[in-house]
């Protein structure tokens, strides 16, 4: 059995590649940028009038002229304008091209216009207000965006913005999730009293889901030969196989059997964790097998701990330090064993973020996950975890909403 540290490390150190490939800019979303994103242009590309109102010389308000006739219009999407009468002004909008000879913008707001004139209100305003110019926030040739960023609507307007209509993005493993055990039936099954539903699939694919892999499905029964002949198959088809359940000590747990018949490479089988000690790591060409423990908070939190920074280094996204957050009571947890304790997620006055223990019972709780919002990570070496200390924390929840 070896430490969550270590367990972690192995991890991080087999992760996979599956490459690249272009898709359209309009399917990207969530999916991880291999490709620096330059700037085709500058930003903005013209000198830009950034609020509705009057363009003028502002040598001509310095010289004490506060009444401007109103010589003419420039429009957003307009070709650029000029003034030629450095006492007149033009009516400017929003997003149009600076006109030449104007290099002062005075808004709507502190203007009165009447028959055709233009009275500024104001006794003092400032040289190039309201102007936007071009290239004062990206100039031609400079980058963006770097590969690994996570694609979201921020990202693809940018690359709409400079005319990326396909964008190259990290290839998705063919993945599938097994559930394993007799005593599960389907979701739209009613259970028998020895029964329960195949909930951690589900579960689970919520995960992948979340990158965009569309993961098939499989169960496997308590078998050992089924168990052997379909993993050999599942071998050859999938870049990336996630199971739950059977891997305990129980006498129908037949998976690490099997994965040893199989000729599969094993990383490692047990941590010193609570819950989800008997994880089990393995890989064997293509592929890479995940294989969880059965009870659902104890799948849930490996998925979270493990599996997803897993994922994320071998998307090749760009790396997240785990935020910390401050103990709201005390704990006591005696085994020594690391503690991933289920957390309620909230912030005090003062901003800080505090962490709620969630009483449970056990790793089979399931509902329990729905009132928490995190599992916070209290180390091995201690035995008590006082109301104020301050742990990293996996949450499985957008905390800020939206």
């Amino acid at each position: 059995m070896i430490s969550v540290e270590e367990a972690l490390k192995i991890v991080l150190k087999n992760i996979g590649d599956w490459g690249i490939e272009e898709i359209s800019l309009d399917q990207s979303l969530g999916r991880i940028l291999r490709e620096k994103v330059m700037a085709d242009r500058d930003f903005p590309p013209y000198d830009r009038v950034t609020m509705d109102g009057i363009g003028i010389s502002y040598k001509q308000f310095e010289g004490g002229q506060r009444v401007f006739e109103v010589a003419g219009v420039a429009a957003a999407g307009s070709v650029k304008n000029t003034l030629f009468n450095q006492s007149t002004c033009l009516e400017v909008m929003t997003g149009s091209i600076l006109p030449a000879g104007v290099d002062t913008v005075i808004r709507y707001e502190d203007l009165k216009i009447d028959s055709g004139k233009a009275t500024v209100l104001l006794d003092q305003i400032n040289f190039n207000q309201t102007i936007h110019f071009k290239g004062m926030d990206r100039k031609q040739g400079t980058e963006i965006l770097q590969p690994g960023k996570r694609l979201s609507s921020s990202e693809i307007g940018v690359c709409a913005t400079v005319g990326k209509e396909r964008i190259k993005v990290s290839r998705l493993p063919k993945t599938i999730i097994i559930s394993t055990g007799d005593e599960l039936v389907e979701i739209d099954q009613i259970p028998l009293p020895h029964q329960i539903r195949r909930s951690n699939v589900y579960r689970i694919a919520t995960v992948l889901k979340s990158y965009h892999i569309q993961p098939t499905t499989a169960h496997l029964a308590d078998q050992y030969d089924e168990i052997v002949g379909k993993l050999r198959g599942y071998l050859e088809n999938f870049d990336l196989i996630i199971l739950s359940g059977g891997v305990s000590e129980g006498k129908f747990d037949y998976l690490p059997a099997a994965f040893a018949a199989l000729g599969i490479d094993k990383l490692f089988h047990k941590v010193k964790q609570r819950p989800g000690k008997p994880f089990w790591l393995g890989s064997k060409a293509r592929s890479m097998i995940f294989a969880f423990p059965g009870n659902p908070v104890s799948s849930f939190m490996c998925a979270q701990q493990y599996f997803k920074p897993w994922l994320d280094h071998s998307l090749r996204a760009e790396e997240v330090n785990l935020p910390f957050a401050v103990l709201a009571e005390d704990v006591h947890f005696a085994p020594n064993l690391t503690y991933f304790l289920e957390v309620k997620i909230d912030f005090d006055p003062s901003g800080r973020i505090m962490a709620y223990p969630i009483k449970g019972n056990g790793s089979g709780d399931l509902a329990n996950l729905v009132d928490a919002d995190a599992f916070i990570q209290l180390p091995s070496d201690r035995t008590r975890f006082l109301k104020g200390d301050v742990y990293p924390f996996i949450t499985y929840r957008n905390l800020l909403g939206g």
